[in-house]
């Protein structure tokens, strides 16, 4: 059974006020919830105050990205040495808007998914296609050519323990949105492109959606057999909404 996993990602957002407040209110939210892990990825400099919020919680502490050095003259990056050493563990990696804005590829990707694994990190690889792929009929293409980049350099069995988030690029903040079934169907056809390689590994490895999750719709979408949890945007800044989508999927997959 795979225990879903859902993750906030804060993006470019945050105070030190917000932080506390958010915290505490999911701390409070779900003191006793079970069944699903529940993990949160701030920006880099409240990775300390985070650290202390969340010290006596179950909510994981994740981050953003990470560089594929641990030290040196590396102006402006974070290695994964300095994210343990506050006590992140899963790290967002591929996401679209790095992909996009930082201009990262496929293979600086998957070397960055081969740093977090050797250093005991846990990465999540996002992988999505755009609105113009989508409506050219390319998402599977997109999304096996993102993580055949680790397969093929690292082997299959390098997403034992890693978590994958697919994102459609072009459902996140354009008011267009994937249907639970639209979504289940991608799922499922990047999990059979991984038993391809591996069906145990495929059997195990956990998969978001990264699709504009809310509570109105996570019930439906964690109703799914190859959804297993969210990586949420920005519902993740409300404690409320966040954490009944948490709910939502520790209920779904415990049912």
């Amino acid at each position: 059974m795979r225990r879903p996993l859902v993750m906030g990602n804060w993006k470019l957002n945050g105070s030190k006020a917000m932080v506390t407040e958010l915290l505490n209110g999911l701390n409070a939210e779900l003191q006793n919830v079970e069944g699903v892990d529940v993990a949160v990825a701030p920006p880099v400099m409240y990775l300390a105050q985070a650290e202390q919020l969340l010290a006596d919680s179950a909510i994981k502490l994740g981050a953003q990205n990470v560089d594929i050095n641990n030290s040196g003259a590396f102006t402006g990056d974070i290695s994964a040495d300095m994210l343990k050493d506050f006590g992140a563990t899963h790290i967002i990696i591929g996401h679209s808007e790095r992909r996009e804005y930082h201009q990262e590829s496929d293979e600086f990707v998957a070397k960055k998914f081969a740093f977090l694994k050797e250093n005991g990190l846990t990465p999540v690889l996002c992988i999505g296609e755009s609105d113009a792929q989508n409506e050219a009929g390319e998402t599977l293409a997109v999304c096996a050519r993102q993580l055949d980049a680790v397969i093929q350099s690292q082997g299959v069995e390098a997403l034992n323990d890693a978590v994958i988030a697919y994102e459609p690029i072009w459902a996140i903040g354009t008011g267009k949105a994937a249907t639970a079934q639209q979504a289940q169907d991608i799922h499922a056809a990047i999990r059979k492109h991984i038993a391809s390689y591996s069906e145990d590994v495929a059997s195990k490895v956990v998969i978001q959606y990264g699709g504009s999750v809310k509570a109105g719709n996570a019930a439906e979408l964690f109703a799914m057999p190859d959804i297993d949890g969210a990586l949420v945007g920005g519902a993740a800044l409300d404690a409320a909404g966040f954490a009944a989508i948490a709910k939502a999927a520790a209920e779904a997959k415990n049912a």
